[in-house]
């Protein structure tokens, strides 16, 4: 009876009870050290900006404050090894990462998408009430997602930690899929410009839009396949190994900061902070 307790207890394994190996323990702190500063400079940004930069930038506000709860679980997940109590909130905040970033990231695309193929619904929902709307609902699933995840460690089963993984990725990609393809269609259509400046000035709105949409959805394939691919190899052997989980842990922290480089890229803060 205690082997067959063992075995059982073994095969279900779940990430928060077992030890974080030295090499996640790297790349979950690397995280934590560089995501915490830069998205922490992002938001400050976004927030003294003057004008509407708080409207325009809501959903990348929101993203930073998603990837800080992000860091703060990667911190977890490395004290856990010497504070057991923290595996369960290690565990709630795996949310931000697997459900938040790329809900807001969605959100970014459809925004894109909306502004490109529908401008007057995106002018009419253009306002910033209709964004806090939209990043409540956000959030409200996130903390379902962080729910659903505690859950899933009480229950001790691997196994549905990565099947709502791989649900929710399908999810997500098939949405930026669908605007990066309409964005695409309708770059390639001649605009109705009166001349061939305003026809110039619309086909490079419709060229950045589909550029951040392709960049956004390539780093979410990136970031996300990998770990896909190891949550497959946990299913089809039924135990819970670290060496599985590295090379899809690292493509997860390093595509975490695709977005931040893109905005400051952008706001030409990135070329400042090389220059000083």
């Amino acid at each position: 009876m205690n082997s067959t307790t063992l075995e059982a207890s073994t095969n279900s394994t779940t990430p928060a009870s077992l030890p974080v190996g030295n090499m996640a323990m790297c790349i979950l702190s690397i995280n934590f050290l560089f995501g915490l500063p830069i998205h922490s400079y992002i938001i400050w940004l976004i927030i003294t900006r003057t004008g509407s930069g708080v409207a325009s930038e809501f959903f990348i506000l929101n993203l930073s404050v998603n990837e800080i709860g992000n860091c703060l679980g990667s911190l977890f997940f490395v004290l856990m090894n010497w504070i057991s109590f923290l595996a369960p909130l290690a565990m709630f905040l795996q949310g931000p990462g697997v459900t938040g970033r790329p809900l807001f990231q969605c959100l970014i695309c459809v925004e894109r998408y909306l502004a490109v193929v529908h401008p007057v619904t995106f002018l009419k929902y253009k306002p910033l009430r209709y964004r806090v709307i939209c990043c409540t609902v956000a959030w409200i699933i996130i903390l379902g997602s962080c729910v659903v995840f505690l859950i899933i460690l009480m229950l001790n089963n691997i196994n549905a930690n990565t099947w709502f993984f791989l649900m929710q990725f399908f999810v997500f990609l098939s949405i930026q899929l669908f605007c990066l393809v309409a964005v695409l269609r309708a770059l390639k259509q001649s605009g109705p410009g009166e001349g061939r400046r305003e026809r110039e000035e619309e086909n490079h709105t419709k060229r950045t839009a589909f550029y951040l949409i392709l960049i956004t959805t390539v780093s979410m394939v990136i970031a996300y396949v990998p770990i896909m691919i190891s949550g497959v190899f946990v299913i089809l052997m039924n135990q819970y190994n670290l060496t599985f989980w590295a090379p899809g842990l690292v493509c997860l922290v390093l595509a975490s900061f695709v977005q931040p480089v893109l905005y400051l890229h952008r706001t030409g803060k990135l070329s400042c902070l090389f220059s000083s």
